[in-house]
């Protein structure tokens, strides 16, 4: 039963298709068209993109997801994060450069992301970045600072706690079971609030009790983690 319910509660990974958009619509359809169709041979604008927002607003997931996307239409792209301390040369195979957390960048990484950013504007390629600040408040170099702030840029905003309700309410309705107010109540103080997160809790959750043949309450709740 332990290694079922940690099979269940995997996460899919991050698309477009399963971001709770919230009241960040603009960012999602504008991602969404700029992806087109596979196979559509529309050549992507070369505009570059940049999303900010507080922690839990979702732009690390809808890089992710662009990335996921590209990767799965057979394309190479270029990925940087804070986490990596050398980033590899630029490359003019890749169809997108993505950079995120380029607000914890350190020197070397401004120096990789600059250098990519010019190569990616050289080679009409787009640079699709996100950070916790506006452009304008970057703590980076003038001249990567100054790009990342070009194109589009759209500010994200994290679901306040009706909207956490609502996503969750719909979710659960989608798959034919009732959430009570007592279990999104136990589920919003005892957990993560991160919406990513509580969709990860409701897919072990909804597996668990049709594993059990039990309606999801909190006793089944804890029995589930209890057995985790």
């Amino acid at each position: 039963m332990k290694q079922l319910v940690l099979d269940m509660g995997l996460a899919k990974g991050p698309s477009l298709s399963n971001f709770c958009v919230g009241p960040n619509a603009a960012a999602v359809d504008h991602l969404t068209l700029w992806l087109g169709q596979p196979g559509s041979g529309v050549r992507r604008s070369p505009v570059p993109t940049y999303l900010w927002g507080g922690s839990g607003c979702g732009k690390s997931h809808l890089l992710q997801a662009v990335r996921s996307s590209l990767l799965a239409q057979g394309q190479r792209v270029g990925w940087l994060d804070a986490s990596i301390p050398v980033a590899s040369e630029y490359d003019e195979t890749w169809a997108a450069v993505l950079m995120d957390d380029v607000h914890a960048y350190d020197a070397t990484q401004q120096q990789a992301a600059f250098n990519w950013f010019v190569n990616a504007q050289t080679q009409q390629v787009a640079v699709l970045a996100a950070g916790s600040l506006p452009p304008a408040d970057l703590k980076l170099r003038d001249d990567l600072r100054t790009r990342l702030g070009w194109g589009h840029v759209f500010a994200l905003q994290a679901l306040d706690d009706t909207q956490r309700r609502q996503v969750l309410r719909d979710n659960a309705q989608a798959r034919g079971i009732a959430l009570s107010d007592e279990v999104m109540d136990f589920m919003l103080t005892r957990f993560s609030r991160d919406l990513g997160s509580l969709m990860e809790l409701l897919d072990l959750m909804d597996g668990y009790a049709l594993q059990t043949q039990r309606a999801i309450t909190i006793p089944l709740i804890k029995t589930m983690m209890d057995n985790a």
